[in-house]
């Protein structure tokens, strides 16, 4: 690894058996790269094999050397906004935050306002440029509506720690949910490929093609409405990170999250106030200190409150 005077960073890769695609083995070869950065890097021609500047599709050789250069962190042109954060842990190396729902996690096109990232800049003033452009520090995401523990690091070392064990699946997310319908078993793992949706792309879907994807579950609870349908609330664990993957796997068993308006009824039986989704706990090692470390948020009061409004079983 040799760092360039304008702060890219170029590694050498020698290849020492025929092996599968050039994005797979640079994925693997460096963790600290998620797939989708080493096809960006790719399609941007910081990576050559042999000289020469591969298609993603290449398919590595014994003996090849694999050149990849990671340029420099670009500035990040957002605006800090004061916004209220609840602060569970902070120190020199993270940040971690109790994210409310509704609160966007990092900005996309027409949402450069509002942000937890707009929050966290406006509370690290140290962020600019760690992780890339427009996602200063950000190692994992929640959904919009789905509260509760998120981490974020501090510097360019932290951050490349954290996505390695996140990547490595080291690290144990837990979270609450409740569903619609009563699921007789205690117990459970789902394993199913989740993908896009093949007609609806802003949606993913249980399909043969998708990524491998488990969760782990166990019933915390199980309740009644006035009209005597059942809920059953659930711990969730996530033992791989797809997009909606709790969401997903629910509503594919034909238990879909209350108040989950895109992959449940476009009516829940019950009003919600959104989908009953909650980070509850984070467990890791910290990226300096390597020490194990878990954060918890309780239950948000909106949900709470709904939780409250419905009878035992």
């Amino acid at each position: 690894m040799t760092v360039a005077a304008d702060g890219s960073t170029t590694f050498t890769l020698l290849v020492e058996a025929d092996g599968g695609r050039i994005d797979s083995f640079i994925a693997e070869a460096l963790p600290e790269l998620s797939r989708t950065a080493v096809q960006r890097l790719i399609d941007a021609e910081e990576v050559t094999v042999n000289g020469a500047v591969p298609r993603s599709s290449y398919k590595v050789r014994n003996g090849d050397t694999v050149v990849v250069r990671v340029p420099p962190p670009q500035p990040v042109t957002l605006s800090p906004e004061a916004l209220p954060l609840d602060i569970l842990y902070e120190d020199a190396d993270i940040l971690v935050i109790n994210k409310a729902a509704g609160m966007v996690v990092h900005p996309g096109a027409g949402n450069l306002s509002g942000t937890l990232v707009n929050a966290l800049l406006a509370h690290c003033n140290d962020l600019q440029g760690v992780g890339g452009e427009l996602r200063p520090g950000i190692v994992h995401r929640l959904d919009k509506d789905t509260s509760g523990v998120l981490i974020v690091a501090k510097h360019d070392r932290a951050i490349r720690a954290l996505q390695r064990q996140f990547k490595e699946r080291e690290v144990r997310k837990t979270y609450v949910a409740l569903v619609i319908g009563n699921i007789e078993q205690d117990e459970g793992v789902i394993e199913a490929p989740i993908g896009r949706h093949r007609v609806h792309r802003q949606r993913m879907a249980v399909n043969a093609g998708g990524k491998p994807a488990r969760t782990r579950w166990k019933v915390r609870g199980r309740y009644r409405d006035a009209h005597n349908r059942i809920y059953t609330l659930l711990d969730v664990r996530l033992l791989t990170g797809r997009t909606h993957q709790i969401r997903v796997h629910f509503a594919w068993l034909g238990y879909p999250l209350v108040g989950d308006t895109v992959y449940g009824p476009a009516h829940s039986p019950l009003p919600a106030p959104r989908q009953f989704l909650h980070a509850r706990a984070l467990t890791l090692l910290h990226p300096t200190t390597e020490e194990k470390m878990t954060f918890s948020a309780p239950l948000p009061d909106d949900l709470a409150t709904f939780l409250a409004s419905l009878s035992a079983d």
